[in-house]
């Protein structure tokens, strides 16, 4: 069944639905009409604010919400909570120019993906359509140190779980090294083994938990105490 658009036009049941929450209009306006240009994309509503995004994700249900971490008298990480507690199943994209603490909050708290609000423009496509296809999305200059991040969050004292995943000793290395933020030529070096080796461990890995990014390892590997501190 067709769905109505913010503009009224009739949106195409198979499009992937959208709600935009941010407190600046004009800032609403383009996306509203860069997502509308795209293919497979219907805006179905606006919020202004993190309360009224809650209440419009409750009730539309879109499949992606845009949500600014910051708005005058808001607090995006507790509408994350909010939603994460209602166990919405809408993939939640934040705009924000926040700092690397709060976008590893925003992660942990299920956000799929991380778009600076000075580059909106020009990644908001392939971070939709990211997420839209079960990815997380970060700009890559941000990734390693949204690593970083994640691993000063990461007790020392916590030891590996003793469940694996099926992953080799070798492929569990190689997934520590990739929390420690090194590139597949040091971890090459590290092993003594080739990057094409590298690849073909990364790709097992890959396939055996489920993820499809570097970070979406990185994320997994951190929830489920996959790697050790030292």
């Amino acid at each position: 069944m067709a769905t109505k658009s913010v503009e009224g036009r009739p949106a195409q049941s198979n499009s992937c639905r959208v709600l935009i929450a941010d407190d600046h209009a004009t800032f609403r306006d383009s996306v509203r009409k860069l997502i509308q240009s795209e293919n497979g994309f219907s805006v179905v509503g606006e919020a202004g604010d993190e309360c009224e995004a809650v209440q419009k994700t409750r009730e539309l249900h879109p499949d992606i919400l845009l949500l600014d971490l910051a708005t005058p008298g808001g607090d995006g990480l507790q509408a994350l909570r909010e939603l994460a507690s209602s166990n919405s199943l809408t993939s939640t994209i934040v705009l924000t120019a926040a700092d690397k603490s709060q976008l590893v909050e925003a992660l942990r708290l299920g956000a799929r993906g991380v778009v600076l609000k000075d580059s909106a423009i020009e990644v908001l496509p392939e971070a939709l359509h990211s997420v839209m296809a079960g990815q997380y999305w970060v700009p890559r200059e941000t990734l390693g140190g949204l690593i970083d991040a994640l691993l000063s969050i990461v007790s020392p004292a916590e030891s590996r779980t003793e469940r694996n995943f099926g992953l080799t000793e070798r492929e569990l290395k190689i997934v520590e090294a990739v929390v420690e933020g090194h590139s597949n030529k040091d971890i090459a070096g590290r092993f003594s083994i080739s990057e094409h080796t590298v690849k073909h461990h990364l790709s097992s890995v890959f396939d055996k938990l489920g993820v499809f990014s570097r970070l979406e390892l990185a994320l997994f590997a951190l929830n489920h105490n996959l790697v050790r501190r030292s």
